[in-house]
């Protein structure tokens, strides 16, 4: 006869249950469409949005500004859309929650600003005048690079990744809670907590300093 089987205590770990495939999916679309829309808002960001040229008595004076001269906003999101794509595996539930909405924001301030410095000359007059030495120095003949738009898609790009990460952020995946803070500080395998001798005091009282019920 075959020995029975033996139960299961607590102290064995139970077996990870792998994610459903739409939740793998997701996430592969959320990490790449977020890296790509981040990678290219800081790309496009340092790139130039617009020439112009400023008229004086000794001629023509051409002018560009970059993405950066117009608006600091897609860079700086840029960085706070990374953060957040990253964070979002590190913590869950409500937190999860507040971080994809992080990422969907980023993304959709990076898309707006994009947009509206577009049609942006302020920075380019600006230029113009400081090259000059005379304010309210105005520019001619302005023209707009597609740059601008590649940091729109950019923005775009990480909206998405930001509303999968609201909507099938549930199912994926966190970082292992396996390795927490012990006691004494340090970072360590999470143990089980040991049973004290009833015939040894000392033992008792030091279960009742880490808190633990010597009674169980």
């Amino acid at each position: 006869m075959s020995a029975a089987p033996q139960p299961r205590t607590d102290a064995e770990p139970a077996p990870a249950v792998a994610p459903p495939r739409s939740a793998r999916r997701s996430l592969a679309a959320a990490l790449l469409l977020g890296a790509a829309g981040a990678g290219l808002a800081l790309l496009a960001s340092g790139r130039t949005w617009a020439r112009g040229t400023a008229v004086l008595a000794q001629g023509d004076l051409p002018r560009t500004v970059s993405g950066t001269d117009v608006t600091g906003v897609p860079g700086a999101l840029a960085v706070v859309g990374l953060a957040a794509l990253v964070a979002v595996f590190a913590v869950r539930r409500a937190g999860r929650y507040a971080v994809a909405a992080l990422l969907a924001l980023s993304g959709l301030g990076i898309a707006v600003a994009a947009a509206a410095g577009n049609s942006d000359n302020a920075a380019l007059r600006e230029k113009a005048a400081t090259a000059v030495g005379l304010s309210g120095t105005d520019v001619h003949h302005v023209t707009h690079t597609l740059w601008p738009w590649v940091t729109f898609a950019g923005g775009a790009l990480l909206l998405i990744a930001g509303l999968l990460a609201v909507f099938c952020g549930r199912h994926w995946p966190a970082m292992s809670g396996r390795y927490e803070r012990t006691a004494g500080g340090a970072r360590g395998p999470r143990r089980a907590a040991q049973v004290p001798d009833p015939d040894r005091p000392e033992e008792i009282w030091k279960s009742l300093d880490r808190g633990e019920d010597p009674t169980r």
